[in-house]
């Protein structure tokens, strides 16, 4: 066993420990990412909404799928997000390229949502 597992922890252990990070990590997104909370919120309307339009097993998760995907990318934006605020607060143009990014990262899979919706409930 190296020396990371044994940190880490196995079975058990390690699966608490991870669920304990998760929820770590949402509950710091919660308190201090306006926008994750405002996609939360809206999941948690659109997602049962999905489950009740979607005419099959396909549908539902289409819709429920992609406003998932809005919520995971914006996770992502934001540790980006924090990461490169992390290495410097001095403006870099690569800095502001990978905040740039991630941001584009969470329009393309809003309008993605959009487009699912769009498709699956008026096709």
């Amino acid at each position: 066993m190296t020396e990371q597992q044994k940190m880490n922890g196995q079975g058990l252990a390690r699966l608490i420990r991870a669920i304990t990070c998760s929820q770590a990590g949402l509950m710091a997104a919660w308190k201090n990412e306006e926008a994750f909370r405002q996609e939360l919120l809206l999941a948690l309307v659109l997602i049962p909404l999905g489950l009740w339009l979607g005419d099959s097993g396909v549908e539902r998760a289409l819709l429920v799928g992609s406003v998932v995907l809005v919520v995971l990318v914006e996770l992502l934006n934001t540790a980006v997000e924090v990461v490169v605020n992390r290495i410097g607060t001095d403006h870099h143009q690569l800095s502001g390229l990978a905040k740039d990014l991630g941001s584009a990262a969470v329009f393309v899979a809003l309008v993605h949502a959009v487009l699912v919706w769009l498709l699956v409930l008026l096709t």
